[in-house]
């Protein structure tokens, strides 16, 4: 009977103890005292295992996860999804000060919230888990749909129109697209007063691993903290986080050509 290969074995622990803290890192220190293992071997199968995308890393000396290739292989479920979402999203919330939120599809054109982090502290705009949003809420309706082909587009603002919640929201068609092109541009769209005059926010997209858009990041806070000053910055923090929760999902963003 064949012996078990002692590298293999070493490196299907280390990948069944990440599992078990995943979304969480493990510290390399916790995976050698653990497992047993010897502290350079240890970190040998982590490289080999991380140029395979199969684990990757906070800081080598921070912790380790199962990384974007081995979760595109087994895939990813909701729990899962959700679960790295409430990390990236309560990591921004504390930086930003404002409520972070997910969004997803509703079913109906429109969508409702899944996950959410806020402030703690002081008078916020805030969100509920399962509140719901129309489909031309427009920060969410352009982050979520500005990686379609435009033919796509026309047709869901045919179907489900475009209501003009404000005096600043984009109603007109070329309008439109040039916020979606913009959206698709810089990664995250903006809304200054568009939903609500006393609001503003900022949204980016998350992608599953064909290059789809399946949920949608958004920050919301008051005009006078969120606005055409500091849009850019916000959406950029935004942007970054929703990329974040993308690779650790297994997803990947696609080409912006339409």
């Amino acid at each position: 009977m064949a012996s078990d290969v002692p590298a293999v074995s070493s490196a299907v622990r280390i990948l069944e103890r990440l599992a078990a803290q995943w979304p969480h890192a493990v510290s390399p220190k916790d995976l050698v005292t653990e497992l047993g293992l010897n502290r350079s071997t240890c970190y040998n199968i982590l490289a080999t295992l991380q140029r395979a995308g199969w684990v990757t890393t906070t800081g080598e000396r921070s912790g380790w996860m199962l990384g974007p290739k081995l979760l595109t292989l087994t895939g990813v479920t909701d729990t899962m999804a959700n679960a790295v979402a409430q990390q990236e999203i309560d990591e921004l919330a504390r930086r930003l000060g404002f409520v972070v939120f997910v969004v997803e599809p509703d079913g109906s054109g429109g969508y409702v919230v899944t996950v959410k982090a806020e402030r703690q502290m002081g008078v916020r705009v805030t969100v509920g888990v399962g509140e719901g949003f129309p489909f031309s809420a427009p920060a969410l309706m352009q982050a979520y749909h500005a990686w379609l082909p435009a033919a796509q587009i026309d047709d869901l603002v045919d179907r489900l129109g475009l209501k003009q919640f404000t005096p600043h929201t984009i109603t007109d068609r070329d309008a439109l697209r040039a916020a979606l092109a913009e959206t698709r541009s810089r990664g995250f769209s903006t809304s200054v007063q568009q939903y609500d005059m006393a609001q503003s926010g900022v949204a980016a997209p998350v992608f599953d691993k064909r290059g789809q858009v399946v949920r949608v990041v958004c920050s919301l806070a008051f005009f006078t903290e969120l606005h055409q000053d500091n849009a850019a910055r916000i959406g950029a923090l935004v942007s970054a986080c929703a990329e974040r929760i993308t690779a650790r999902t297994g997803g990947r963003r696609p080409a912006q050509s339409m």
